[in-house]
């Protein structure tokens, strides 16, 4: 599709050359393993997630959930139409030449790589986000993150990821068969066009701002939620305290460790001007630690619930023996209990009341 070479054939200049062989049985095999537990899986945290949305819509948490639902359907969209694809490929013994003649299939295979690539980063971005304000500004959160506003987002969220993935498209640029002969991607092997770098360091520069803004949000969370923990001479949140920053410290080792490999690698391909020296084994085996997140994703948040949790906690002290926290306020609402946690350590009104409460004991 670029420059004198036929739409048809675009892809398959990486066939005549390829170095890098996968098992076929054990490639399907592992596939459609990774197939159908992400989709149980996903399945599963949207019936949860689903569940909670109806019994918080009125309440602050609601845009959490909108948005962790977001990200949980994408996964699972992304397990089944990649994984579907996959599969075929596999079963077709790799044959891209007699079933992708027109490299329309390469081309939507391409796309949704990228898509549901991207996506679940920024929406993880986004919730990061979200969190930061509604623990730092509960308030502000309280009035500003509607239902309304967080369907918005996650509407803008997805429509910027598509672009990102139909840009080579509207360049007239084809999605490329790896040399694996098992996925089709950006131009990965002699990559000298400035144009196929700029694709390379754009998806990768886009996923790792994301991860860091992720982590610097999920960070400030963190800290401000022990902060008033050891502030607050109140028992309220303490449940809720233990809960974020377990599922935070999760969601950001399991974005960060899946895929980190993946984007680091596409930068490196892209920053070399020359033929890139990552071996076509690296690039499947990131791209297999990136699929990953789309398995473990959902259990953040399936086994790192409040009432996953006060169950670990009384089984571990069963064992140990050892009075960790108390858990009488686990019953309250974990959002709720931040709020009003927050905003009576940041209301002058009430730290007045706290300082005449003393001085109205004396009179008595």
């Amino acid at each position: 599709m670029n420059g004198s070479k036929s739409p048809g054939l675009a892809g398959f200049g990486i066939l005549k050359n390829t170095t890098c062989h996968t098992e076929k049985k054990i490639s399907v095999f592992f596939s459609i393993i990774f197939m159908t537990v992400g989709i149980l899986s996903n399945s599963l945290a949207i019936a949860i997630l689903m569940k909670a949305y109806q019994r918080f819509r009125q309440k602050s948490k609601a845009s959490f959930l909108l948005l962790a639902s977001g990200l949980v359907v994408t996964d699972l969209f992304g397990h089944l139409i990649n994984g579907a694809i996959a599969v075929f490929v596999y079963a077709s013994d790799k044959d891209w030449i007699r079933f992708n003649q027109s490299n329309i299939l390469c081309s939507v295979f391409g796309i949704c790589m990228v898509f549901f690539g991207l996506c679940p980063l920024f929406l993880g971005s986004v919730m990061a986000v979200e969190r930061c304000i509604g623990v730092t500004k509960p308030i502000f959160h309280s009035t500003k993150m509607t239902s309304k506003h967080v369907k918005m987002m996650l509407t803008m969220v997805c429509l910027f990821a598509v672009l990102i993935a139909l840009l080579p498209i509207l360049r007239f640029r084809a999605y490329q068969i790896q040399a694996s002969r098992t996925w089709c991607f950006y131009k990965t092997e002699h990559v000298e066009d400035w144009e196929d770098r700029f694709y390379l360091l754009l998806f990768s520069c886009l996923g790792l701002l994301a991860l860091a803004i992720s982590f610097l949000c999920n960070a400030v969370t963190g800290i401000t939620l022990l902060r008033v923990k050891f502030k607050s001479q109140q028992r309220q949140g303490r449940s809720h305290h233990f809960e974020m920053i377990i599922q935070l410290l999760a969601i950001m080792c399991v974005s960060c460790i899946c895929w980190s490999p993946f984007l680091v690698t596409m930068a490196r391909i892209g920053i070399n001007e020359s033929r890139s020296k990552e071996t076509c084994e690296t690039i499947l085996f990131a791209l297999r630690m990136a699929t990953w997140n789309q398995i473990l994703d959902p259990w953040v948040y399936i086994l790192l619930r409040k009432a996953v949790l006060k169950n670990l906690y009384k089984i571990t002290r069963g064992c140990c023996g050892v009075h960790i926290i108390n858990l009488h306020m686990w019953e309250l609402s974990s959002i709720k209990n931040s709020l009003k946690v927050a905003a009576i350590s940041e209301s002058p009104v009430s730290s007045k009341q706290i300082n005449l409460q003393p001085l109205s004991s004396m009179g008595q």
